[in-house]
């Protein structure tokens, strides 16, 4: 993927069975986000933790999944609720592409999270 200075980012793939968002960089693994489609209506995207791998990191790639995790909420037409504290910071530096979660829908996610653990 090329940004606006002709710079090449990660290549991203959504692995939806397993629940992770891949950066990769040369073939080679450099992020992930861990992340669940939480149940109920409205549904949501739930991004749970980020990591960068080592070596990778200061390289924008924890933003790029963040980013694209948006997107990709946003073509399914579903909210995100951020509960990385990474994708949450993300998301308050980027507003104009991280719409906020409602309050209760923060809830709902949080109390998922908490009955099913295996999800982190």
């Amino acid at each position: 993927m090329a940004d606006q200075a002709g710079q090449t980012g990660p290549e991203i793939r959504d692995d939806r069975a397993a629940g992770r968002l891949l950066a990769y960089e040369d073939g080679e693994a450099a992020g992930v986000i861990a992340y669940f489609v939480m149940d109920g209506e409205p549904a949501a995207l739930v991004a749970v933790h980020t990591v960068v791998e080592p070596g990778h990191e200061g390289k924008g790639i924890g933003g790029s999944l963040v980013k694209e995790f948006y997107a990709m909420a946003a073509r399914a037409g579903v909210p995100v609720v951020p509960l990385c504290p990474y994708a949450a910071k993300w998301a308050s530096r980027h507003p104009d592409e991280a719409p906020g979660a409602p309050a209760d829908l923060v809830e709902r996610a949080e109390a998922q999270l908490a009955s099913h653990p295996e999800l982190y």
